[in-house]
């Protein structure tokens, strides 16, 4: 997703762009986003949907299927705290929306196909990396080979090319499993986002709509490798039942409606973003705990910067390579990445203490941050994307234009 957004964007500045992907084909927009969700969603910020708007993605996106959600519910399994977020408190329509990954995948190589600057590449798969003096050269396996003043590595947390590129990673095992499936809860999600911390880890439910119904949810459960391998195990109505019970019965009764899968959660971070010819954007770059449902905002404005910084090179004459270049979009970004990458590592820590002292502290902290207004704004500003030096593809039309 992350790779395809900032190829838009530089495909609509009119750079060329080579797209390289190993996939075998685009996906088939006559069937993403039909009939039952998938399993992978991301949570996209306000300041994502205005990327997203953009690059003329959201209108085909919102066709088929976006789920908004208001309201957002927060609280400690092992004790009484809670803070609840409205998006009329934040001053935005919705704080968010959840949305299927293949979705936006495919609203994006739609809006690829029509960009003649951009050459997307499928069943392109990189064998070896090499530089010289006029750039960057990629050999594919099919021994093809594609030169450019900058290449850019968008392929995943476990990137091929930054290790091919000699660019070490810091790694982090947070300790814990995401368990993910699609329930159909038996009372109305009501558009809201409910996140509960249990001695184990977090659990999510995140609001769906189904042709029109409140009646689904995805679910994201980090808990421990032990935990995770039980409850990918049960039977579904087993699940279920732990699953409501889990949730304090909020939504009643709870139906799995898919199978579960379990996803090992590793917190990586790049020791550096760029070399000359060279960057990292996304989980190549950043791979964060989904607790705060960040990870793929992070990555849509590591595009938006990058794109941004490039186009801005390109008035002044300079090479997409240029390390200075380059730089300036390390600078803007690392530091924001590296805080969210922090203050996932706090929170799991924290909620994952079962000291009593801890946990009196965090209930009061959540009792706490739900009365403090200024607190409070700046927490839901955080989870809006609204904070820092936006790129201008993040902005608003209006401010946009008056610049």
């Amino acid at each position: 997703m992350v790779g395809a957004a900032l190829a838009c964007l530089l495909g609509r500045a009119g750079l060329e762009v080579a797209l390289l992907d190993a996939r075998q084909g685009p996906l088939d927009r006559d069937v993403v986003g039909q009939g039952s969700p998938s399993m992978r969603v991301s949570a996209l910020t306000p300041v994502s949907r205005q990327l997203l708007e953009g690059l003329d993605a959201w209108a085909w996106m919102a066709s088929r299927r976006v789920s908004p959600y208001r309201f957002m519910q927060v609280w400690d399994g092992e004790g009484s705290g809670e803070v609840n977020f409205s998006a009329e408190q934040a001053g935005v329509s919705v704080l968010g929306h959840i949305v299927e990954n293949d979705v936006i995948l495919a609203a994006l190589e739609a809006c690829l196909a029509e960009l003649p600057s951009v050459q997307v590449r499928f069943g392109a798969r990189v064998a070896e990396l090499e530089s010289d003096d006029a750039g960057r050269t990629v050999r594919l396996e099919d021994g093809s080979r594609l030169s450019a003043p900058l290449v850019v590595a968008a392929d995943g947390a476990r990137s091929p090319l930054r290790a091919m590129a000699g660019i070490d990673v810091c790694s982090r095992d947070t300790g814990q499993v995401a368990v993910v499936t699609t329930v159909r809860p038996c009372l109305a999600h009501g558009g809201v986002a409910r996140q509960v911390f249990l001695s184990t880890g977090p659990l999510a439910f995140l609001p769906l709509y189904i042709e029109g119904g409140e009646r689904h949810c995805s679910i994201v459960w980090s808990t421990t490798p032990e935990e995770a391998e039980r409850l990918v195990a049960l039977p579904r109505e087993a699940l279920g039942g732990e699953l409501a019970a889990a949730i304090d019965h909020r939504l009643g009764e709870v139906t799995v409606t898919d199978r579960a899968l379990a996803v090992p959660l590793t917190q990586r971070h790049a020791e550096r973003y760029v070399l000359p010819g060279f960057a990292l954007v996304g989980d190549a770059a950043h791979s964060i705990h989904p607790l705060a449902g960040q990870g793929v905002n992070l990555g849509l404005m590591d595009a938006a910067v990058l794109a941004e910084e490039l186009v801005t090179g390109r008035r002044r004459g300079l090479s997409p390579g240029d390390v200075a270049l380059l730089g300036r979009y390390a600078r803007r970004r690392r530091g924001d990445n590296a805080v969210m990458l922090a203050l996932m590592d706090g929170f799991r820590l924290l909620f994952g203490a079962r000291h009593p002292v801890l946990t009196l502290a965090r209930n009061l902290g959540l009792s706490g941050v739900d009365r403090l207004g200024p607190l409070k704004q700046l927490l839901m500003q955080q989870a809006t994307g609204h904070r820092g030096r936006l790129p201008a593809a993040c902005r608003p039309f209006s401010r946009r234009a008056a610049r």
